[in-house]
């Protein structure tokens, strides 16, 4: 419709006039819609972008309703929080810095110290509590899904569709499908990124080692108690507590108890403290009792040994002055056995007579007793 509207030389007025397109043959319709396609491409290959598609994009994101949601409480809420989140994720990555503090021994510790460090220690709460979160539910997903399984089924499945849509291209157009988003280049792992992926597995495996020693070895105290506790505990809990319920509760221990501690740091403290002192009293009372004793022990002990040594010297002088005694000494009784029993017809009979005297003889005259 023409828009301008023509005068006559007498000054009429002629109303405008109505064109009608001519109709367009089939192959001019489909060489007029093959030519804008390929004028709409831009030489980046960007598309034009259509000024009804253009405008309507406008309006939907012009709208009060599309305002009111991108630019609402939520929307600002959500994006504070992916920017508080990503920041604290950047902060837990900066950490890995090796500690400056040696082991006891006077080795150097490795950055996975300090990276456990702060994300135990729930500096960063929204990295600490992801990193929490995952760690249950890959539990949960070793429990009750069979990775492996799902696993063997993704891998047969991409392999099925990459296969029969290579066979089926080349069957049809001579040419695979497959094939056609085939990388120019197959991807591989830089020597930089491996020789790091390399140098971290190494220092994760020397964290635990020098860790485990550490503890076996009593270098921090509480740390060894808590072990103590941990292992007995599992001692028996094994028995009735599957490996992932043990896995569960091991995780949720290491996480949830640094963070009830620093909720309830002053209140903790203060039991603590009070715990502390009364255990000092009772060790200084059981050391105050321990020396007592043991003073008492020494003097005795003392007094004992000075006792028997004067008893000893007694009896030494006693024994030396009875050997230069020259009054004899009570012979000890000699042990006599037993005299054998006698009959009475063993022994003569005795004399019923009394013996008769005879005169005496002279002196010179005197028989000897012994006849020559």
């Amino acid at each position: 419709m023409s828009s301008d509207l023509a005068a006559n030389d007498t000054g009429a007025t002629i109303l405008p006039s109505i064109e009608t397109p001519e109709p367009a043959t089939n192959g001019s319709s489909l060489a007029g819609v093959k030519q804008t396609v390929i004028d709409s491409k831009l030489p980046h290959g960007q598309l034009t972008e259509c000024p009804d598609a253009s405008a309507a994009v406008n309006a939907v994101q012009n709208h009060p309703v599309t305002q009111s949601v991108a630019n609402g409480p939520v929307a600002t809420s959500v994006k504070d929080q992916s920017a508080k989140t990503s920041s604290e994720f950047s902060n837990l990555a900066n950490s890995r810095t090796t500690p400056s503090q040696p082991t006891a021994t006077g080795q150097p510790l490795t950055h996975y110290h300090s990276f456990f460090g702060t994300l135990l220690s729930w500096n960063n709460p929204r990295a600490s509590g992801i990193a929490y979160l995952s760690t249950v539910l890959f539990i949960f997903a070793a429990r009750y899904l069979n990775i492996l399984r799902y696993a063997f089924k993704l891998t047969w499945m991409t392999l099925g569709v990459t296969v029969l849509a290579e066979v089926a291209g080349k069957t049809l157009f001579s040419a695979g499908f497959t094939s056609q988003f085939r990388p120019r280049k197959y991807y591989t792992v830089p020597k930089e990124t491996l020789d790091m992926m390399l140098g971290d597995v190494h220092e994760l495996i020397n964290f635990f080692v020098i860790e485990s020693q550490r503890i076996v070895f009593a270098e921090n105290v509480a740390a060894s108690v808590a072990a103590f506790f941990g292992s007995f505990l599992s001692y028996y809990l094994i028995k009735i507590v599957p490996l992932w319920g043990m896995a569960l509760i091991g995780t949720s221990v290491l996480f949830l108890s640094p963070l009830i501690y620093k909720t309830n740091k002053e209140l903790i403290d203060h039991h603590v403290e009070n715990v502390s002192n009364i255990i000092n009293q009772q060790t200084q009372q059981v050391k105050q009792l321990a020396s007592h004793h043991a003073a008492r022990a020494t003097e005795f002990t003392k007094q004992s040994v000075g006792d028997y040594s004067a008893k000893a010297q007694e009896m030494v002088a006693n024994a030396r002055g009875r050997s230069t005694s020259p009054v004899a000494t009570k012979s000890a009784p000699v042990k006599t056995e037993p005299a054998p029993a006698y009959k009475s017809d063993d022994f003569p009979a005795a004399p019923k007579e009394d013996f008769k005297s005879e005169a005496a003889p002279s002196l010179g005259e005197q028989e000897p007793l012994i006849a020559a």
